[in-house]
């Protein structure tokens, strides 16, 4: 791919409190399904390292993620991104602002680290993940053209 091709691909950041689940798996659906088309990155505003879960399903899928790190959205604010699209609620409530023309979007997934707390059962949390994981991808696969038009700042 050349600096021309990497240029006019969208940028877009996963953000999620933890950078270690939601946000992870969309940015490895992103890379695996849309690489051609749209840069992907992820962070969080409380990283919390990767979820080894997350990492096991999005394998079963074909996808590797384990070369992935959890990130803190201070290591990614010099990227210009297109869209930041924050994957859970407490993300969106504490996104910051961004500058130029970055265009939010909300799209909440359930957690699975939540869903499964006091789970015993391996498969029904691998269930758990798995169902986040689809949907995720669902979501991917609707990329870029289900994003709303980028916003413009008029000076």
């Amino acid at each position: 791919m050349t600096q021309t091709d990497r240029n006019s691909r969208l940028r877009i950041l996963f953000l999620c409190t933890g950078n270690s689940c939601r946000s992870q798996m969309a940015e490895g659906w992103t890379r695996h399904l849309k690489g051609d088309v749209i840069e992907a990155h992820s962070a969080g505003v409380q990283p919390q390292g990767l979820n080894p879960w997350a990492v096991r399903v999005m394998a079963e899928a074909g996808v590797d993620i384990s070369g992935h790190r959890s990130k803190h959205l201070n290591e990614v604010l010099d990227i210009s991104f297109d869209y930041v699209i924050t994957v859970c609620d407490d993300a969106a409530e504490n996104c910051p602002v961004f500058p130029g023309s970055t265009t939010r979007l909300h799209v909440a997934f359930p957690d699975p680290p939540r869903l499964a707390q006091g789970l015993t059962d391996e498969e029904a949390i691998l269930e758990i993940y798995r169902d986040v994981r689809d949907a995720i991808r669902r979501f991917v696969e609707t990329l870029p053209e289900s994003l709303p038009p980028r916003q413009t700042c008029v000076g």
